[in-house]
């Protein structure tokens, strides 16, 4: 047997690799064995061979090493479909939860806050401890932490509804892990338009996770015959799903650490974000994506059920079971809408990228000024025609998905590598503080506000609702204008952060290039 010396993949060292069969001249591969003629030419002294003749006997080490990236990236995607499947399977079931317990709309908005109100609080502690400490562990305990929760919330008696909210707030702690954390994972695999296309798939999860959370709530209920039972799927597949994350998900190096200075502390992270003008305004145009996706994710099948009432489509449901279709209806709309609003987003982007610099931000404002259009359509078109007030919806919220992984790429581009977890943790702090954590109770407050003040009866249930979800629409512009500040600062920002960041490829050293990214697909 023969050994011929090599460079070892990844270590700068060198390695001995034997080959069996090479001393009779043959080759042993995995499709057969090589038996190569040999002439003159061919016979070469160890000094004469050149670097890209050793360069071909090494095993494919970075093609196995993309491989595994594309696989993490997608774990990591299927554990954010099921956070957010878990978040609006309640959703799905909410009049059945209302007539069980026996609440008003204020009570059932109640419970979206309490969930968002703990997860923003848990949110910069886990970026904080993403930051510094093993991440894929802290993503599964975090799945198996509400996937415990939520399992046990399904056997709560309706005498304690108290405790459901109580439930509902230890699950957002759980789910705040995941969404702090997992994003900055991705944004450390990959580098560019690679990391644009990852984030996009990543992000495309939480349209996806929504709508198939209330199609798993509607459905399962309606098999079972009792909304408990839709509590209990998104449970078995958190177990599954974290136990993935801990097996094939790699560990990342933060944005290939070595090159980069030392970490600084947390108070001077705080302190540089803070001073970081596009990130700050592009936070605060997530708070208004969050304050509309948060009241219209909660209330939309429910204000749809109630137009149907006045129109006599439907029948009142005094006692449970109700009827579940709207449920399911804008679950479908919202799965369909999330893909074509990421794919259309991404592909805005990358286009408008060849005409300007500053066309991230730019797209997200044009989305977000298109979507409040078509939402305050929704609310004339429900008083006549569903089937209206349905494309009203899958327009708006194609538009406004269309900005969820744009803005993620964003933060990626103008915070350093070792500062994003806390970056994405202080900006789903902001965006859930000023956004989704008051949105569902606001409206529901102001629809219980307006019914007290007129006679009872469906048609004011009805009106009352639209008018506070008419909110809504004025919020997304206001975060439209938010993108277009975020753009005057964009190239100054980004210049900034690439100038402390050479390089953010977590396995290779030196420079970075974008037909390494192409071979990844």
């Amino acid at each position: 047997m023969m050994c011929l010396e090599s460079d070892g993949a990844g270590t700068g060292g060198s390695s001995q690799d034997c080959i069996p069969g090479a001393e009779d001249g043959g080759v042993e591969t995995l499709s057969g064995r090589m038996n190569p003629v040999t002439t003159v030419l061919d016979m070469k002294s160890p000094e004469m061979e050149s670097p890209s003749d050793k360069a071909s006997s090494l095993p494919e080490k970075p093609l196995n090493m993309r491989r595994a990236r594309v696989a993490a990236a997608g774990i990591l995607s299927v554990g954010n479909v099921l956070n957010y499947l878990d978040r609006y399977t309640v959703a799905g079931v909410l009049l059945d939860i209302q007539q069980h317990f026996g609440v008003k709309d204020s009570g059932a908005g109640l419970l979206q806050t309490v969930f968002i109100c703990s997860f923003m609080v848990a949110a910069p502690i886990f970026g904080y401890l993403g930051d510094r400490f093993n991440r894929k562990v802290i993503l599964s305990c975090g799945i198996f932490f509400w996937s415990a929760i939520t399992f046990s919330s399904s056997f709560i008696s309706k005498q304690y509804f108290w405790l459901l909210v109580l439930s509902r707030g230890l699950v957002g702690i759980g789910e705040a892990s995941y969404s702090t954390i997992a994003p900055t994972i991705i944004g450390d695999l990959f580098t560019k338009n690679t990391r644009t296309l990852m984030l996009s798939v990543f992000y495309f999860a939480i349209p996806l996770g929504s709508g198939l959370g209330y199609i798993t709530g509607s459905s399962v209920k309606q098999v079972a015959g009792d909304w408990r039972w839709a509590l209990r799927v998104s449970p078995v597949l958190g177990m599954i799903t974290g136990t993935l994350i801990l097996i094939f998900v790699p560990v990342a190096k933060r944005g290939h650490t070595e090159q980069l200075k030392a970490r600084s502390s947390w108070f001077r992270d705080m302190k540089a974000l803070i001073r970081n003008r596009s990130y700050v305004f592009s936070s605060l145009a997530t708070s208004t994506v969050s304050f509309a996706t948060g009241a219209l994710g909660m209330w939309i099948p429910l204000y749809l059920y109630r137009a149907q009432v006045v129109q006599k489509a439907v029948e009142p449901c005094n006692s449970g079971p109700c009827s579940t279709k709207d449920s399911l209806i804008f679950g479908v709309i919202t799965c369909i809408t999330g893909f074509l609003g990421v794919i259309t987003g991404a592909g805005a982007t990358k286009w408008c990228r060849l005409k300007t610099q500053r066309a991230d931000p730019l797209v997200c404002a044009v989305g977000m000024l298109g979507s409040a259009i078509f939402i305050c359509l929704v609310f004339v078109a429900a008083k006549s025609s569903i089937e209206a007030a349905y494309i009203c919806i899958f327009a708006g919220e194609t538009l406004l998905f269309s900005n969820w992984a744009i803005t993620a790429d964003m933060l990626m581009y103008v915070v350093i590598p070792t500062r994003r977890a806390t970056a994405v943790a202080l900006q789903s702090f902001t965006s859930h503080l000023l956004g989704d954590a008051g949105s569902p109770y606001l409206i529901g407050f102001i629809s219980d506000l307006i019914q007290e003040n007129t006679n009872k009866s469906p048609l004011w249930e009805f009106l009352s609702l639209g008018y506070a979800l008419m909110l809504c629409p004025f919020v997304v512009v206001l975060g439209g204008m938010f993108f277009l500040a975020t753009a005057l600062y964009f190239l100054e920002d980004r210049a900034k952060a690439e100038q402390q960041e050479p390089c953010s490829d977590p396995f290779t050293v030196g420079s970075c290039s974008d037909s390494e990214e192409a071979s990844i697909l």
